[in-house]
């Protein structure tokens, strides 16, 4: 390849990467600000007791309760799925990478990226 295609190909790479980052964020925010409102909407005379601390209720700490959640159209169940969006979304820009430097035929800087990989991995989903 030619200098100026393997420059082209970059950018066009760096393009697609950003518009992952910054389409993951807006949505992760949007979901977020969402679930906020229709918390606030459905319990608006809640008190809430800052004396005692619960954790999340059980259907929200998998991930197939939080999707039944959200698509609920439940507050909670939103907004942590706008956190699963925003954790999702730099592992998904690595994975990219990894396909990007795989077409590039860039053999290091795919070895890396799949070491960056295993270890977002291994801390997502390695057991604690």
């Amino acid at each position: 390849m030619d200098q100026g295609m393997v420059h082209s190909i970059d950018q066009r790479l760096d393009q697609i990467m950003s518009i992952i980052l910054r389409t993951g964020v807006l949505l992760a925010a949007f979901l977020v600000v969402t679930g906020g409102i229709v918390s606030l909407l459905r319990h608006n005379t809640t008190v809430m007791n800052d004396r005692n601390f619960h954790g999340e209720a059980q259907q929200l700490r998998t991930i197939p309760g939080i999707l039944h959640q959200a698509l609920a159209f439940q507050g909670p169940g939103l907004i942590q799925l706008g956190l699963l969006v925003l954790i999702a979304t730099p592992v998904a820009r690595v994975l990219f990478s990894v396909f990007g430097f795989l077409y590039e035929k860039d053999w290091t800087y795919v070895a890396v990226t799949l070491i960056v990989l295993a270890i977002l991995s291994y801390s997502l989903f390695g057991t604690h």
